[in-house]
């Protein structure tokens, strides 16, 4: 895979797009939206500069990307509306991979805009600036000292644009047969390496972080992980196996070689808190001031709370048509467009089949850090 190129949502308007399936990631903002706005009106207070610089880390290209925008806006506004703070204007930077579709972005600026007008009329809002920065946040983005917020949502899961040494290329030490990330099947060691790739990305991503927030910058992050020390239990690792037993169907059906399964894993690590809570502990270089996990269902379209899932097939179909918007450039470019209807119609089948046994949710944990 070529992380930079391939790993991005499913661009258009179609069913299988991200812009018709990004619920699951719009519940997270709406979740994390009272932690964000007590930390952006705590900066105004703050702010010593008269421009306030927010970077959203792996932004995509759905309305929720200017949903955090509009989050931290009316957060200033009302700062400003309630205690006659100083004019602030606000700089946004929208980071992504280049494969990023940033025209969809931008081209919904002026309806953005106006929005912002129609809920303000005759109140004073803050003038702001909106900027994409397409890289890597594994690396440095900014100058030094020069952002007061960064945020990232449902981003910190994936790994750097390495796989762990072993699980790269035909011929690797560790091999993780039948599976494309961590399952019930994976060996310890391969484990292993997952959690050191994390434990190394995140301590790189603080550091990176470190050098670009001025004194007493702020970090909002969010990231899918796991609610028990056990690796193989996590919600998010059963998912995968059953997209995992999904293409070792097709394998089957000989419609996609058996080497193209065994050649692929996904650089996706959900830690527990533990792990993270130890990650920011060895970096020395954060406050950490808040951190919590929430659940929310599989099928981002059922907002019960109870145990029971009253359509199994449509939550499968909904969960699939989730996935496959997040994951389909990478599925694409490794097993190619062909298969990909066929895999996912599998793949809602067998969610269909596991959420009539046990309604399953995905762990998510957010946390707020301060520079030191």
């Amino acid at each position: 895979m070529k992380m930079e190129h391939d790993l991005h949502m499913t661009k258009g308007e179609e069913e299988t797009s991200y812009f018709k399936n990004s619920r699951l990631q719009e519940k997270a903002l709406v979740e994390t939206k009272p932690v964000l706005q007590k930390i952006v009106m705590e900066m105004c207070v703050d702010l010593l500069h008269p421009t306030m610089t927010i970077v959203d880390l792996g932004c995509s290209s759905s309305d929720n990307t200017l949903f955090f925008v509009s989050n931290v806006f009316k957060a200033v506004s009302y700062h400003l509306e309630k205690f006659s703070g100083h004019p602030t204007e606000l700089q946004f930077f929208l980071n992504d991979l280049p494969g990023n579709d940033f025209n969809r972005v931008f081209q919904s600026l002026q309806r953005f805009r106006n929005s912002i007008d129609m809920d303000h009329k005759g109140e004073p809002i803050p003038a702001f600036y909106i900027a994409g920065l397409p890289s890597s946040y594994y690396t440095r983005l900014l100058p030094r000292r020069s952002v007061h917020l960064f945020h990232s949502s449902y981003c910190l899961h994936w790994r750097s644009r390495q796989l762990p040494d072993g699980l790269e290329g035909k011929k690797r030490p560790y091999p993780n047969e039948g599976n494309i990330g961590i399952g019930a099947t994976t060996p310890p060691c391969v484990v292993k390496m997952y959690k050191e790739q994390f434990q190394k990305d995140m301590l790189l991503f603080l550091q990176l972080r470190h050098e670009e927030l001025v004194a007493n910058g702020q970090m909002v992050l969010t990231f899918l992980g796991r609610k028990h020390d056990d690796v193989y239990s996590a919600s998010l690792n059963r998912l995968y196996g059953l997209l995992s037993q999904s293409v070792q169907s097709l394998v089957e059906e000989g419609l996609v070689e058996k080497e193209k399964l065994e050649s692929f894993n996904l650089p996706v690590y959900g830690p527990s808190m533990d792990e993270v809570k130890a990650v920011v502990d060895q970096s020395q270089q954060f406050e950490l001031t808040n951190i919590k996990l929430f659940e929310t269902n599989w099928d981002p379209y059922d907002d019960s709370e109870g145990n029971d899932v009253h359509d199994s097939v449509q939550s499968g179909i909904n969960v699939a048509n989730c996935l496959r918007a997040v994951m389909e450039p990478l599925f694409t470019s490794h097993f190619g467009e062909s298969v990909l209807d066929e895999l996912f119609k599998k793949f809602a089948y067998n969610v269909a089949l596991h959420l009539v046994k046990e309604k399953t949710k995905y762990s998510a944990i957010t946390l707020s850090l301060k520079r030191r």
